[in-house]
């Protein structure tokens, strides 16, 4: 059996190895520029329009890494030299990353980032500043024109993005200068609150002034009256080694300046949110080009897929490697075992963006990361089930083993191991499953995978791009499965099936 699995892991590292070197097959001669984005439709079509600047200079390739979440995702990698570059507000810059709402100011940004080695530019040309609304009727209904109105009807139910609930110059900050005393409040995706407003299952939320469905879902902008909000002017977010390495680059970005007014940031979003046009398509129409020819379902999903399976083998392969061997070793001493098993099953208490945000400075962003995270993850049911198994073996067929002469590797080899071997498939099986599903998460830190289409579809709340995530990531779980059956038949011996 042990020859067997040997073959198996041999042929699952040959897989791997041929995947890695498809993945990492780039061309070495272009210099390339990695461009990051947030996951809301504004950043995606910012991050695109750059993107599409630098590769027409024709001196650069662009690797887009979209979609990384919210801004600590963004600014630690660009801290660990992850990104080059983002479109960011500086409204976000002063009081998010910065921590001091006093610089308020481009000038005063930029005197403060250059201690830590970053660089913005000026103002694109629009300010896309928070705000709070509520449906037109209820509006109406209430008298509702500002904020401190809001103190008069507290039961007015309210969601608010998730990011913009836990920052200063959020809900945070809001809540202190308004008094405000909201009692219906909960946390949402952006993208989906417009859909719960047009049901009527929300009352008040967030937004962003060039949001395109404003005027399509006849919202109420509350007035700010005690000027809380800060000024967010769009800029690009640079590491200064990136510009003195590329000055051609930046001198070529620099030409974005002032070029974008609120109105035309209202069109180019609401062609993504409305019209349902590509991010490419919308940046060429932006820059006066023909737009690029579509990326074909088919070929989007064979590259998602080729992601996606890397990195739930490698994780898999890795975890098998680590997870056999500790779980053997906990079925060995009580007071190891206890350890070994309390520290796998602490890992999986670790909330699954927290555990990458803490990878990202250990490991940068990518896929990494990612595999380090799923590797973690995919330990408890290796170990456990292995320890389990190894543990629940009949005595009596243990002390004859000692009674034939076996040393303990033959003991290990011969009898627990294959007595052992439903236990540890079964831990095998559900870890693999597992990883499938976890692994839509790595988008989050640019290593793609079917979680790059979902994290997109949910950013423009469309359904469609969702599901071509989500149905490829259901066969893909049902694919292991019938494997994993398959692998049953080869590695567990008849009699214990």
């Amino acid at each position: 059996m042990i020859r067997i699995m040997i073959r198996i892991m041999i042929q699952i590292g040959k897989i791997v190895l041929y995947l890695g070197c498809f993945l990492s097959c780039t061309a070495l001669a272009t210099p390339v520029i990695k461009v990051g984005s947030k996951s809301f439709t504004e950043s995606y079509v910012l991050a695109e329009i750059i993107s599409q600047i630098l590769e027409d200079t024709g001196e650069f390739q662009v690797d887009r890494k979209f979609g990384m979440g919210g801004t600590g995702f963004l600014f630690k990698a660009l801290e660990n030299n992850e990104i080059d570059l983002y479109p960011e507000y500086t409204g976000t810059i002063s009081d998010a990353i910065l921590k001091n709402p006093r610089f308020s100011t481009i000038s005063l940004i930029r005197e403060a980032l250059d201690t830590q080695g970053l660089i913005i530019s000026e103002s694109l040309g629009f300010n896309n500043t928070y705000a709070l609304a509520v449906r037109e009727e209820l509006a109406e209904r209430y008298s509702l024109k500002k904020i401190s109105d809001l103190n008069f009807h507290p039961q007015i139910k309210t969601v608010f993005s998730y990011e913009f609930l836990k920052r200063e110059d959020g809900y945070l900050g809001l809540k202190r200068i308004y008094n405000l005393k909201l009692k219906h409040v909960r946390g949402m995706e952006h993208s989906l609150v417009y859909t719960a407003l047009e049901k009527k299952e929300v009352d008040l939320t967030d937004i962003y002034s060039t949001d395109a469905k404003l005027s399509q879902l006849k919202l109420k902008i509350l007035q700010d009256n005690k000027s809380f909000f800060p000024t967010y002017y769009a800029v690009i977010l640079a590491q200064k080694n990136f510009i003195e390495k590329h000055p051609k680059a930046w001198s070529a970005l620099k030409k974005l300046e002032g070029s974008i007014s609120e109105k035309k940031m209202i069109e180019l979003n609401a062609m993504a949110d409305l019209e349902k046009k590509s991010f490419p398509e919308i940046a060429a129409t932006f820059l006066g080009k023909s737009s690029p020819t579509p990326v074909k379902i088919w070929q989007e999903l064979k590259t998602r897929t080729r992601q996606h399976v890397f990195l739930v083998f490698v994780s898999l392969l890795a975890a098998t490697l680590a997870g056999i061997p500790l779980g053997i070793l906990a079925s060995r001493s009580k007071i190891l075992g206890q350890i070994i098993l309390l520290f796998s099953g602490l890992l999986q208490t670790i909330p699954s963006l927290a555990l990458l945000c803490f990878l990202i400075p250990l490991f940068g962003i990518g896929t990494l990361p990612s595999l380090v995270a799923l590797f973690l993850y995919g330990l408890l049911p290796i170990v456990r089930n292995t320890y389990t198994g190894i543990l629940s073996i009949d005595n009596k067929l243990i002390e004859v083993s000692k009674a034939l002469g076996f040393s303990s590797w033959q003991k290990l080899r011969l009898v627990e191991l294959p007595l052992a071997s439903r236990n540890i498939m079964a831990g095998l099986h559900t870890s693999a499953v597992i990883s499938v599903g976890t692994a839509t998460l790595a988008a989050l830190i640019g290593a793609g995978g079917y979680g790059a289409l979902i994290v997109t579809g949910l950013a423009l709340n469309n359904t469609n791009l969702i599901l071509q995530g989500a149905i490829p990531a259901a066969i893909m779980a049902l694919l292991v499965h019938g494997i994993f059956e398959l692998l049953n038949k080869v590695i567990i011996p008849e009699g214990i099936r």
